[in-house]
This record gives C-alpha cells, structure tokens and sequence, in this order.
C-alpha cells in the first residue's frame, strides 16, 4: 500500500504523556464502540489523549458553549493502540466484503475485488503500521473521533454516521446537497469549535480531529511533527 502524503512529514515527540479523558466533562458514546466489537485494547483505555490534547478538547468545548450553550463535546474514540488498528481494519474489510457479497449473490470470497475492498478501507482507516515514522493518527494520542450533543444531550444529526464509508463522510459533502444545508450547519459548528482550538479535521472524516500529529503538520505545512506513536 502507497503511503498517505502526510506520513512523509518527520516526527520529534514531545513526549507528552497519554492521560485519561475526564469523561464526566464530555458525553461519551458507551459502550465503547470498538471495544464492545472485541478490539484488543488489553490493559490500555480508549480514553486517553496526550495531555495538551486534553486541554486543547476542554478550550473547543469552551469555545463552543459560547453561542449553543449546553451543548457538548461527545466522545467517541481517542487513543488507539497498533493491535486495536488492525482490528478495525480487518473487522471493516469483512464489512465491506459481505456487503459485496449481498450485492452480488452467488460469487464467493476467492474472487471478491480484493485490492478494490482494501483500497476503500485505506481511504478512511490508516494502515495498522509498526513503522515508528508512519504511525496511525489515533495510536499517536493525539487525534479523536468525536461529535456533539445538544442542550437536551442529544445527539446532534451530522447527515452520516461515524465511520461510515461513503462520501458522505466527507466534512463539506453536504454543503451543496439538496436538504442537507442543517447537516453542513451542524458540522460548521463542529469543526469551529475544533478549529479554535487549534484542531485540524481529516479531509474525508467529518468526526475526525487532530493536532500535532503528522496529519495535523500536513495540513498546517509545517514541520516536525510533534506526536509519534505510542506502544
């Protein structure tokens, strides 16, 4: 697999440590969707992020209660270990390739479009790589999936669910969609939020935030970046 052009930028960690999220802050999707799955986290939380990370999420929260006020920050993933990666990678390719299968009856898996099915995976899910100069954006402690609720905490409705593969993933994918002018409002105010903070979103993922990683330096045009993985 090619690597993505933001896994070129260089790495300096910083080596700020991982810390646990303080959820009673945030809404939380529960039970972890990842874990619920049976992903290996071991020992190791999902809820973590590094520590300016944390204080970086508490300002975009901040920020935006300013004008939608008790509305939150709902966490849905953050930390990511390599094993948890590769789960999900594998666990979304045998989604997609039984949704193939449904789609085309009778043919079976020696003849599924393979390299088709990984190359969608890819274009959503980093590569579970061990290479400590292309780490995944989650296994950095740096990056998070997230999105909001409102007043009455619920879910505010983005137009797509997190993680689905399809464009409509895609942050300004309904900027220009019949009847979707609510949905690219409610992910303005999300990505704003974010923004003030210092985040930058994932071109593809509406949910997806980072800051400091490689990702992040990428879209930012700087360098080193200033979070590598952690085991």
């Amino acid at each position: 697999m090619m690597a993505k052009p933001y896994q070129r930028v260089p790495i300096e960690d910083c080596g700020e440590p991982l810390v646990p999220i303080p959820l009673e802050q945030f809404a939380v999707v529960t039970p972890h969707p990842y874990a619920a799955l049976g992903a290996p986290y071991g020992e190791l939380s999902p809820y973590y992020v590094r520590q300016g990370i944390l204080q970086a999420l508490l300002q975009a929260q901040a920020s935006l209660q300013i004008n939608n006020p008790g509305w939150r920050i709902q966490i849905f993933d953050a930390y990511r270990p390599i094993a948890v990666q590769r789960f999900m990678v594998e666990h979304t390719y045998e989604q997609l390739l039984q949704d193939w299968q449904r789609q085309s009856p009778g043919r079976t898996r020696e003849i599924a479009p393979r390299e088709d099915l990984l190359a969608e995976v890819y274009q959503f899910w980093a590569a579970p790589s061990h290479d400590v100069a292309t780490p995944p954006p989650h296994s950095t402690g740096a990056a998070v999936d997230i999105t909001l609720v409102d007043g009455q905490q619920q879910v505010v409705d983005m137009g797509s669910a997190i993680d689905e593969i399809s464009l409509r993933s895609h942050p300004h994918y309904f900027a220009d969609q019949p009847n979707g002018e609510i949905f690219h409002h409610h992910r303005t105010i999300l990505s704003q939020a974010m923004q003030t903070a210092g985040f930058r979103q994932h071109p593809h993922e509406w949910w997806h935030f980072s800051r400091g990683d490689q990702l992040w330096a990428w879209l930012e045009n700087t360098a080193p970046a200033q979070y590598g993985r952690i085991d």
